[in-house]
């Protein structure tokens, strides 16, 4: 059973302690997590932003990631939307009795190299294991610490009449691709997840222009749930143009397929950005400079208007309300 995940590993003795050392810290080694201290020991200064999340997609393997890169990347991206550069992670995982020893091997590498691509550091996690049948395989639980730099004020609440709204590409990969993995569904071009680490690219804007007022990671619920969000939070109308979004044709064929809109399919590897208006090209000319932002466009602006309501002008011309979306079409995503 030696590849085979047990109710002993989590049982916090020797087992324990060997699939941690033999795994974790062997995969993930630095000078914090090597302590194994309970709490991770760092000296940090200036303004700080502090992030959470849990990660329960399915399948756990799926074209362009898996469920360690994209724990690793939504945490930084998280963190990346207060304009903080990312430097700490915590990973806690929930394993199922019965899990393969192999496929936790490849998580583990997959978070080494996400987490290395990034700049970040794993420095402290822990594991549970309970009895098969009460979890998936595997769950993964992440914090993250980043630090904001001088001069930033980023806010879903920022966002100004006249502002440029930016998607740094192309919408709806992730969903659709998490999608086809999990139903078998082919494509004539293997679509993949967007899954990205966007902390390096959030910096690159940021020596453009401190005149970004909002950002945020179109997750669950697509670009049009985040579009909803940051209008109420702000208080203003925003208007967009449908010729404007960046969307994959395997994304549209996926969506007809099976009856989904790509404005609320999950996007893991994109950012909403909302700046002022004279410093919109300069950051868009930075986004396309980026391998996660070559497909970035300016797709609307922040209007005044009924405050919370996001409009879009369609392809024929006629002006369509945008909701927030309504319950889960795609559960499992992330």
């Amino acid at each position: 059973m030696n590849d085979k995940i047990l109710l002993a590993h989590g049982s916090g003795g020797k087992l324990a302690h060997d699939l941690i050392t033999k795994n974790f810290i062997t995969a993930l080694d630095n000078e914090i997590l090597i302590r194994m201290d309970d709490a991770a020991v760092f000296t940090a200064s200036g303004r700080m932003a502090f992030t959470t999340d849990s990660y329960v997609v399915s399948p756990i393997f799926f074209p362009g990631g898996d469920i360690g890169r994209l724990a690793v990347c939504g945490t930084i991206n998280d963190l990346s939307t207060s304009g903080a550069k990312p430097f700490y992670l915590s990973l806690a995982f929930i394993i199922e009795e019965g899990f393969a020893i192999n496929d936790l091997q490849q998580i583990i590498a997959s978070i080494k190299t996400t987490a290395d691509e990034a700049g970040v550091k794993i420095v402290t996690g822990d594991t549970k294991v309970v009895n098969r049948g009460c979890a998936d395989k595997i769950f993964i639980n992440t914090a993250g610490i980043g630090v904001i730099p001088d001069g930033v004020n980023i806010s879903g609440s920022n966002a100004q009449p006249g502002d440029k709204v930016i998607i740094t590409g192309t919408i709806g990969d992730h969903g659709i691709a998490v999608l086809s993995q999990r139903e078998g569904l082919g494509f004539t071009t293997q679509l993949k997840s967007d899954v990205a680490p966007l902390g390096k690219m959030v910096a690159h804007m940021l020596e453009v222009s401190r005149n970004i007022h909002s950002l945020r990671d179109p997750t669950r619920g697509g670009l049009a749930s985040t579009l909803n969000e940051l209008a109420q939070q702000s208080e203003v109308s925003i208007r967009i143009e449908e010729n404007k979004i960046p969307v994959r044709d395997e994304v549209n064929g996926g969506c007809e397929m099976l009856g989904l809109d790509p404005l609320y399919v999950a996007n893991e590897g994109k950012m909403v950005v909302i700046v002022v208006p004279e410093d919109a090209r300069g950051v868009l000319k930075a986004l396309q400079q980026n391998v996660y932002g070559k497909n970035a466009a300016i797709i609307g602006e922040v209007i005044t208007g009924r405050p919370g309501r996001v409009v879009m002008k369609t392809t024929l011309g006629s002006s369509r309300i945008i909701d927030m979306l309504v319950g889960e079409p795609l559960p499992r995503i992330c």
